[in-house]
């Protein structure tokens, strides 16, 4: 049912470190906390005097090892209150600072977001997926944002169509394009794979 080769989705290289930059902005949910901890560069105290950390726990236990590093740290909550205070900082943030996010991809998406809403080129933004690869779903005819999709099709939390989830990813929106799968033939729809655990 996908399509390979969709130039939209997105990419994701991992968490390396630019020593260069004058402050570390790293986002992190769940397993992705992982992804700052398995850096040999966390060593450096000039690194850590420089690094700053938003950190939502997603059912993880990372954060007493975080709060170890010594840098500042903070816990949200939510995704949603910890979006807030990455909008708050990036708003009075100065030129070299460096924006990292480790998550899962709906989270990922959504400080990308953020980030470029901020004005930081989606490119110079470091990223690393750790996780579910559940997807956070847009469909295109209620517009509203279905969280957490691992099944192919999918049914829309808004509107309740049965949408084909595809790989078409829009940055505006951080979601995967979901397309109502029966509307030449209501009612025929193939059966329901976990495609995205």
């Amino acid at each position: 049912m996908l399509v390979s080769g969709i130039k939209s989705r997105p990419e994701y290289t991992g968490l390396h470190i630019d020593p260069h930059a004058r402050r570390h902005l790293v986002a992190l949910e769940g397993e992705g906390a992982l992804a700052l901890l398995e850096k040999a560069e966390t060593k450096d105290p000039g690194f850590l005097s420089r690094l700053e950390i938003l950190h939502v726990k997603g059912g993880s236990n990372h954060a007493a090892a975080l709060r170890a590093l010594n840098a500042d740290y903070w816990e949200a909550p939510t995704i949603s209150t910890m979006l807030t205070r990455l909008g708050v900082i990036l708003s009075t943030a100065h030129m070299g600072l460096r924006l990292y996010a480790a998550g899962t991809e709906g989270f990922i998406g959504q400080v990308m977001k953020v980030g470029t809403d901020a004005g930081i080129n989606f490119l110079s933004i470091r990223t690393e997926h750790r996780g579910s690869l559940a997807r956070r779903v847009s469909c295109v005819h209620c517009k509203g944002i279905t969280e957490n999709v691992t099944t192919n099709p999918a049914t829309c939390s808004h509107c309740g169509l049965t949408l084909l989830v595809r790989d078409h990813y829009s940055r505006r929106i951080a979601a995967f394009q979901g397309v109502c799968i029966d509307a030449e033939v209501p009612g025929e729809v193939p059966p329901v794979e976990e495609a995205f655990r």
